[in-house]
C-alpha cells in the first residue's frame, strides 16, 4: 500500500508572559480544523504547537514575581496546555523552547551558522522593544514608539552576534515573486515585498548579552542565542533536526505555518533566509491570518481588555465557541468579537437551526414511525425531494473545496446553507399534514429520509469544526460507531443511511440561551476582569502583589485610591420605555446635567416605564459601554436586592442632575 500523504501544520509558538487570552485561541482552534480534516481524509498529520519561553520579558516578569524564569514559565505553560485541552486540540506535539533538545538542536544550528560565516560578531546600537523582543532603527519607530505594539522603545547597546540577513534578500524576493502561494494572503506577500524586501534588508542581532534567561552561545559564554534563531527554529527541531531524525526526513517541509498577522514578516523574512543558510526547503505556505478584534481594537493584558476563552468555554461549551470563532472572522482578515455576537450566534445558528432541525426530526420520526426508518420501497419520491438530494450530494465536495484552501468561514456557510434548506424542506412537505392521511404514509416516509439522510451528511462534514456535536446527533440518529455512514467519506455519497435504522430522543445539543440574561452576567465578568488589570497596573506601578478579580470585588477592601476611580453623579430620568424582545429591561435617558446618557437597566419588572420619569437616581457615569440586547447602555443605575425584591437608590434633596456623589 502507497504511504500516506504527510501533512505538516503549525502555529506560532506562544509567549507565556500571561495566560492567552481568545485571540490566540482562534489560531489554534484554525490549525486544530484543518488538521482534522486532513486526517479525516487520511493523510498522514503532524500538528505542532507550543511555548516560546526566553527573553528578557520573561525574565523581568519573573524577578518581579520573586521567581526563576523557568518556575514562572511553568505554571502558565500548564495553563496552555489546559486551554488546548477544553478546546479539544488534536495537536501531535507541543514544544517548549526550553526543552533540552531544542536547546541542544538551537546551540548546533547557531553554531553552523557562525562555522559558515552567516553569523558574525559586531555591537548593535539602537531602539529595542522588550514585549516584542524586536530591534527598530530610527527610521522604522512610529511617534518614536514601537511600529508593532506602540509601546516605549529603550535604546541598547551591548556587543551582538548577527545573522547575514541581508545577504539573502534578493533571494528571498526571487522566491516570493516565483511562488505566489507561498505567503497568503496575497495583501500580506505584497507588504512584505514592498515594505521590507525592496527597500533592502539589515543585518540581524541575534544574540544577547544585557540578560541571561536564554540558550547559551557554545563557543561565547557571555551571549545567548536571540529570539529569532531560538524561536522559529522550533519548527525543525521539534521533528528532531540535527539527529538524522525520521520524523524531519518525513515532515519537513511544513505545509502550513499558520501565524498571525503582526508575525508574519519573521516568517516569510527572517526564517526563510535561516533556512537558506542552512541549506533547507522552505515550508509551503505561511498565512498571515487577521486579528480577532474588540470594539477598542486589539486585544492586550496591558488594556485590560482581553477576553478569556476558559470563561466562556465554561458557559457554553467548546463546540459553540469553536464555531463562533470560525464562522464570525472571515479568514485572513480581522474580525470582531462582543459577548452579544457569540451569543446571537449560538442561538440563531447552533440552538435555532441545527439544534431545532435534529430535535424536530427525530421527534417526528419516533412519533410517526416509532423511531425506526421504513424500508426503500415504501418510501414514494417526489420532484421537491430532489432539489434537496442534489443540494446535499454535493456539499461535501463544496465544503472540502474550502478547507483546502483554509477557507473555514466559508465552508461553515455552505454547511448552514444545508442546514436552512432541510427546515425549510420541513415546512414545504408539512409531515404533520401528511401523518393524518394513511394514503401519504409512503411519502412521509420519504420525507424523513430525506431530512435524516440530510442531517447525517451535514454531522458528519461537521467533524473538523466542532468535534463533540457530529457524535451527539450520530447518538440521536442511531448511527454511533458504525464507519459506513459516518466516515468523512460517506459524506459523498447519499443514500447511505439504513433502512430499520432506530432513532433515540436525546436532549438539545444546543439549548437555547437567556440572552439578556447571559449578557448582563458577561458583562459583569468583564468588568471584574477589567478592575483587575486595573489593580494590577497600580500594584505594578507601587511594587506591589495585584489582587485576583475575586479578591477585589468579594473581599470588601478596598483603597480610597480604588474607590475615587468610580464616578457617582446624580442622574434624572427624563425619558422611559421598554426595551423591545425584553421582559426585563428598561431603556433610559438620563439628564446627568452637561449632557444626556442613555442606559439599559434590568429593573422592568419592578418599575414601569411611568414611574420612573423625574426619579433622581445614582449613576455610574465612567463605565465602559456595553451593549443589552442589541441596545447600548452608557453606563449604570444602582439599585439595593434582596431575594425577589430590588429598590433603586435614589436622592433625598433637590439636588440638580450632575451633582457629584463622594
Amino acid at each position: 500500500m502507497a504511504d500516506k500523504k504527510t501533512y505538516y501544520i503549525t502555529t506560532p509558538i506562544y509567549y507565556p508572559s500571561d495566560n492567552l487570552h481568545i485571540g490566540h485561541a482562534y489560531t489554534t482552534v484554525a490549525a486544530d480544523t484543518e488538521a482534522r480534516y486532513r486526517r479525516l481524509k487520511g493523510e498522514d498529520v503532524m500538528f505542532l504547537t507550543g511555548t516560546d519561553e526566553h527573553g528578557q520579558k520573561i525574565q523581568r516578569k519573573a524577578e518581579a514575581k520573586g521567581v526563576t524564569p523557568k518556575q514562572y514559565v511553568d505554571d502558565i505553560v500548564a495553563g496552555i496546555k489546559d486551554l488546548w485541552k477544553l478546546l479539544d486540540i488534536t495537536n501531535d506535539r507541543f514544544i517548549r523552547t526550553t526543552d533540552d533538545y531544542h536547546v541542544e538542536a538551537v546551540q548546533k544550528i547557531f553554531k553552523a551558522l557562525y562555522e559558515k560565516g552567516d553569523i558574525y560578531k559586531s555591537e548593535y546600537s539602537g531602539h529595542y522593544c522588550t514585549p516584542c523582543e524586536s530591534f527598530w532603527t530610527e527610521t522604522q519607530l512610529v511617534d518614536g514608539k514601537c511600529p508593532d505594539c506602540g509601546g516605549d522603545v529603550e535604546i541598547m547597546k551591548e556587543e551582538s552576534y548577527f545573522f547575514k540577513l541581508s545577504k539573502y534578500q534578493d533571494r528571498l524576493i526571487d522566491y516570493i515573486e516565483s511562488h505566489p502561494d507561498f505567503i497568503q494572503p496575497v495583501t500580506r506577500k505584497n507588504e512584505m515585498l514592498n515594505n521590507f524586501l525592496r527597500p533592502g534588508l539589515e543585518d540581524l542581532c541575534v544574540s544577547r548579552t544585557t540578560f541571561d534567561w536564554g540558550i547559551p552561545v557554545t563557543f561565547d559564554d557571555k551571549h545567548i542565542v536571540y529570539v529569532w534563531v531560538d524561536a522559529l527554529s522550533n519548527y525543525i527541531t521539534a521533528l528532531g533536526y540535527g539527529k538524522d531524525s525520521e520524523d524531519f526526513k518525513k515532515y519537513w517541509p511544513a505545509q502550513v505555518h499558520l501565524v498571525g498577522k503582526e508575525i508574519i514578516r519573521f516568517h516569510t523574512i527572517i526564517w526563510p533566509a535561516i533556512l537558506m543558510a542552512l541549506d533547507l526547503p522552505l515550508p509551503e505556505k505561511v498565512y498571515g491570518h487577521g486579528w480577532l478584534l474588540l470594539d477598542g481594537g486589539k486585544m492586550s493584558k496591558s488594556k485590560g481588555n482581553v477576553v478569556d476563552p476558559v470563561v466562556l468555554i465554561d458557559k457554553y461549551g467548546s463546540d459553540a465557541i469553536r464555531y463562533f470563532l470560525l464562522r464570525e472572522v472571515p479568514f485572513g482578515s480581522d474580525g470582531f468579537f462582543s459577548n452579544e455576537a457569540l451569543i446571537n450566534r449560538i442561538n440563531a445558528d447552533l440552538a435555532n437551526d441545527l439544534g431545532n432541525l435534529v430535535s424536530r426530526t427525530v421527534a417526528m420520526q419516533l412519533k410517526y414511525f416509532g423511531g425506526a426508518m421504513p424500508a426503500k420501497a415504501d418510501r414514494e419520491s417526489e420532484e421537491l425531494d430532489n432539489e434537496v438530494i442534489s443540494m446535499l450530494s454535493s456539499i461535501a465536495t463544496t465544503a472540502s473545496e474550502y478547507l483546502d484552501a483554509m477557507q473555514f468561514p466559508n465552508a461553515l456557510v455552505e454547511i448552514w446553507k444545508c442546514v436552512s434548506r432541510l427546515n425549510k424542506y420541513i415546512d414545504e412537505t408539512a409531515p404533520w399534514i401528511l401523518s393524518k392521511d394513511e394514503a401519504s404514509k409512503n411519502r412521509l416516509a420519504q420525507v424523513m429520509y430525506v431530512l435524516i439522510e440530510g442531517i447525517r451528511i451535514v454531522s458528519v462534514l461537521l467533524q473538523p469544526f466542532m468535534p463533540k456535536t457530529p457524535e451527539k446527533i450520530w447518538a440521536q440518529l442511531g448511527i454511533s460507531g458504525d464507519e459506513d455512514v459516518t466516515s468523512w467519506q460517506s459524506a459523498f455519497t447519499w443514500g447511505l443511511y439504513k433502512d430499520g435504522t432506530t432513532v433515540v430522543k436525546g436532549d438539545p445539543i444546543f439549548p437555547r440561551i437567556d440572552a439578556v440574561k447571559e449578557l448582563e452576567e458577561l458583562a459583569k465578568i468583564d468588568a471584574a476582569k477589567k478592575a483587575a488589570a486595573e489593580a494590577a497596573k497600580v500594584a505594578a506601578d507601587k511594587k506591589e502583589e495585584p489582587k485576583s478579580a475575586t479578591e477585589i470585588n468579594e473581599d470588601g477592601l478596598i483603597t480610597i485610591d480604588d474607590f475615587c476611580k468610580v464616578k457617582l453623579v446624580v442622574a434624572e430620568v427624563i425619558e422611559a420605555e421598554r426595551v423591545e424582545n425584553s421582559e426585563k429591561l428598561l431603556k433610559m435617558q438620563l439628564n446627568v446635567g452637561n449632557e444626556t446618557k442613555q442606559v439599559v437597566s434590568g429593573i422592568a419588572k419592578f418599575y414601569s416605564p411611568e414611574d420612573m420619569i423625574g426619579k433622581k437616581v445614582v449613576f455610574v457615569a465612567n463605565l465602559k459601554p456595553a451593549v443589552l440586547c442589541g441596545v447600548e447602555s452608557q453606563g449604570m443605575i444602582l439599585a439595593a436586592t434582596k431575594g425577589k425584591k430590588l429598590s433603586l437608590l435614589t436622592i433625598d434633596g433637590d439636588l440638580p442632575a450632575g451633582s457629584k456623589i463622594s
